[in-house]
């Protein structure tokens, strides 16, 4: 039986397939889907981890346990659990291991762009890059088997295009996969320096084992067409030049990029007249040729920032520009990224512009907040920098900034990495105020539960962080609560605070607009004999209040009657939508 699948669908499949008794992941964008869809399979016990560190640590536990596990994650996740990572290679598996990473070229939805090939060299773990959904199930398969051979958890890398593009998958049944037995070796799975110097050797011998292995395995092959030109490609690449070049080229497919099948790229290149290697984002495969002393055209011709596409090859390759999109002769409108109407952020960063602070921001739906015309945020690195970027603020230059410096996080960026960061400000004598942005929901990479939410990944009830009783232990003194469409509170609880000569936690509570159980009065409308258009409530960002010069008009199809405007418009032109005065 067929299935149209999405890439991360069918590495779910995949795992159930398999037989995968634990599968662990912290949301984000675009691996978020693999873990969702596992959830469903009742077989496989799935979670939510605090972050990709503990995901991995909880998979590589579950692996050595005898069970096959797999981990998700997308590219700079795998920054979070490398720490693992490095030593999981040394000590091996027991069960199969399967870590699954998604790159994001084009920085869809990504603070960078890394390619994750290079973790997987430097871990020396084997990689495998499926090129179609049919591949990301089939490959997660063969990668369970790579792993328990070779003694070795194994990386899949997804793209972007990969992960969140359909295409049919032939799917079978479960494998009946039976958990091995553990066996306590301290040798193998205590990393004390006396053990890990035997393990070292070991990882070596399995790298050269490995290369062996990529130039006879079929996850690599050739696809032999014209001799002219041949290409070495894998993953979407290989998708985009054989929509460009089609029976004019010869490719070689590569379905394991590393160790990559040195033997067989030199087969390959002694039979075509001139060799590419097409890629994203690095160059991976090209470096390696090139080391091998073999003659290939790559990074010189193709851009080495952002994704691919088959015009941009077809155009570099054989000279043709077949750019099929039509040219509009008109001013478009723009559409630049908002805040969702109702948002419970956007009071906070229109008070915090207000008060002409420096925000120290972080990863989610809330760093739009540095954006026109809110532009309360300062800065955004990584997930739970906020935090220890203001205490940096204060200890470098406390007479200018000081108090003046407030670091703003979403309760699940806190729960992350961000409750490190707050105890290294008390413990440092540091006097930061930090304000948690409790929507209830892990609100950009879809509503996923988290540790605040009070449910796990099934929906089954569990305990929730209380966070005014955390911050309390760590030894944060001041903690204030406070409704973020309350405007004049949390303007007033924000002043106390930044004013207070020791750290402080503020956290501003509001539900997500978008969840199902939130329920508003109704959309708002503006009563033009009432406004003076002095233009304040376009100060929100509420993308259902328009300016059209002459007057202010609010949009009914998107508002949700939060109110918001309501607090900062001085003339009460804002009223309800089928109120008496209708």
């Amino acid at each position: 039986m067929k299935k149209l699948m999405l890439g991360n669908e069918a590495v779910a499949r995949g795992a159930y397939e398999a037989g995968v008794t634990v599968a662990t992941a912290y949301p984000g964008t675009p691996s978020t889907e693999i873990t969702e869809n596992i959830a469903k399979y009742d077989e496989i016990y799935s979670e939510w981890s605090p972050n990709e560190k503990v995901a991995l640590e909880v998979a590589i536990g579950a692996s050595i346990a005898g069970a096959r596990a797999i981990c998700s994650m997308k590219h700079v996740g795998l920054n979070v659990a490398a720490d693992p990572l490095f030593t999981v290679s040394y000590t091996g598996v027991n069960g199969g291991l399967v870590i699954v990473v998604a790159d994001d070229p084009g920085m869809h939805s990504s603070q960078n762009e890394q390619d994750s090939r290079h973790y997987a060299r430097a871990a020396k773990v084997p990689m495998l890059e499926p090129a179609d959904s049919q591949e990301c199930k089939d490959f997660v398969k063969e990668a369970y088997k790579i792993s328990e051979t070779f003694d070795t958890p194994v990386i899949i890398r997804l793209t972007t295009r990969i992960a969140h593009s359909r295409s049919l998958v032939e799917v079978s049944e479960k494998e009946n996969y039976a958990l091995k037995d553990y066996k306590k070796d301290f040798n193998k799975y205590v990393m004390m320096p006396a053990m890990a110097r035997k393990r070292h050797v070991i990882v070596e011998k399995r790298i050269d084992d490995l290369k062996d292995f990529a130039d006879k395995t079929n996850l690599n092959r050739i696809e032999w067409g014209s001799k002219e030109i041949g290409i070495i490609t894998s993953g979407i690449a290989y998708q985009y030049s054989k929509e460009a070049l089609g029976e004019n080229a010869s490719y070689l497919k590569l379905g394991m990029v590393y160790p990559l099948p040195v033997e067989l790229i030199k087969k390959f290149a002694s039979e075509v007249k001139t060799l590419y290697v097409i890629e994203e984002l690095e160059p991976f495969i090209e470096d390696l040729a090139k080391k091998e002393g073999i003659k290939v055209i790559g990074k010189e011709l193709f851009p080495l920032v952002g994704e691919l596409s088959a015009n941009l090859i077809r155009e570099k390759i054989l000279g043709i520009n077949e750019n099929s999109t039509n040219e509009i002769n008109m001013p478009i409108p723009t559409r630049p990224p908002v805040l969702c109407p109702g948002c419970p952020h956007r009071g906070v960063f229109y008070v915090l512009k207000k008060l002409k602070l420096t925000v120290t921001g972080d990863i989610g739906c809330y760093t739009l907040g540095a954006l026109p015309p809110l532009e309360s945020m300062d800065t955004c690195v990584c997930m739970g920098a906020s935090i220890g970027m203001a205490h940096g603020f204060e200890k470098a230059r406390a007479r200018e900034f000081g108090k003046k410096t407030v670091a703003v996080i979403g309760d699940s960026t806190f729960i992350h990495s961000g409750i490190t960061g707050l105890i290294d400000i008390v413990y440092n004598k540091g006097n930061s105020t930090v304000i948690i942005l409790d929507n209830s929901i892990t609100g950009m990479t879809g509503h996923q539960h988290n540790p605040c939410s009070g449910f796990t990944i099934k929906n089954e009830p569990t305990k929730q962080v209380d966070l005014e009783k955390l911050a309390y232990a760590i030894g944060i003194e001041r903690v204030k609560i406070v409704d973020t469409y309350n405007l004049k509170e949390l303007e007033s609880v924000i002043r106390e605070e930044i004013a207070a000569e020791e750290p402080s936690l503020i956290i501003a509570q509001r539900p997500c607009a978008l969840l199902k159980n939130v329920k508003f009065k109704g959309p708002l409308r503006i009563n033009r004999e009432k406004c003076k258009l002095c233009k304040i409530c376009m100060r929100i960002a509420c993308p259902a209040i328009v300016d059209n010069g002459s007057y202010i008009e609010v949009n009914e199809a998107l508002c949700v009657g939060c109110d918001l405007c309501t607090k900062v418009c001085n003339f009460n032109a804002f009223e309800r939508v089928g109120d008496n005065n209708d």
